[in-house]
C-alpha cells in the first residue's frame, strides 16, 4: 500500500509547490489559457510553456511544430518523395507532454463539466479558439482513422 501512497501523495507536493510558484509567473495567463484546450491539464500547460518561452514571435504553426520536432523526416530523390518519423531532436519534454495530450482529441467533441467550470473564469475570445480547436482536430482524427494508419501516428499528427 506505501508503494502506491508514498509517490502519490509526493506527486501530490510537487503539483501544489508547482502551482504557487506558476501563480507568480509572468506567463502564468498562457498556462491558463492553454489549460482550455482538451487534454491539457496544469503539469501540460506548464512544461509547455517553461520550454518553449514565450510564443509571440511564432506567426505560423510550422515553426512551432519544427522546434517541438513533430515535422516528419523526409527522404526525397528526384520524382520520389517518402516520409519518415519525427526526429529526436527539439524540446522533447514539450513534445511528449503535447503527444499525451493530444490523446483526449480521439474521442469525439464535447465539454466536460469539471472543463465547463475552468472555461466561465476565461475570457470569450478563448473559449471560442478553444472550441474551434477542439473541433478542428477532433475531425483532423476521422480521416487517419478510416485511412487505417497507427493510433500512435494519429496522435502524433494530432499534437
Amino acid at each position: 500500500m506505501r508503494a502506491v501512497t508514498e509517490p502519490t501523495a509526493r506527486l501530490q507536493r510537487l503539483e501544489q509547490a508547482l502551482q504557487a510558484r506558476v501563480n507568480t509567473w509572468r506567463l502564468a495567463p498562457v498556462v491558463e489559457a492553454l489549460q482550455a484546450l482538451r487534454g491539457v491539464q496544469f503539469t501540460v500547460a506548464v512544461t509547455t510553456v517553461a520550454e518553449l518561452g514565450d510564443l509571440t514571435h511564432l506567426t505560423t504553426r510550422k515553426p512551432l511544430r519544427s522546434d517541438l520536432g513533430l515535422t516528419p523526416a523526409e527522404y526525397s530523390r528526384g520524382p520520389r518523395r517518402a516520409q519518415g518519423g519525427i526526429p529526436k531532436t527539439g524540446h522533447r519534454h514539450a513534445r511528449r507532454a503535447l503527444v499525451e495530450g493530444a490523446w483526449a482529441y480521439r474521442d469525439p467533441t464535447k465539454v466536460s463539466r469539471h472543463l465547463q467550470r475552468q472555461l466561465e473564469q476565461l475570457p470569450n475570445p478563448i473559449q471560442d479558439l478553444r472550441w474551434k480547436a477542439q473541433v478542428r482536430l477532433c475531425q483532423r482524427d476521422r480521416p487517419l482513422l478510416a485511412r487505417g494508419t497507427h493510433a500512435n501516428q494519429d496522435v502524433v499528427a494530432l499534437a
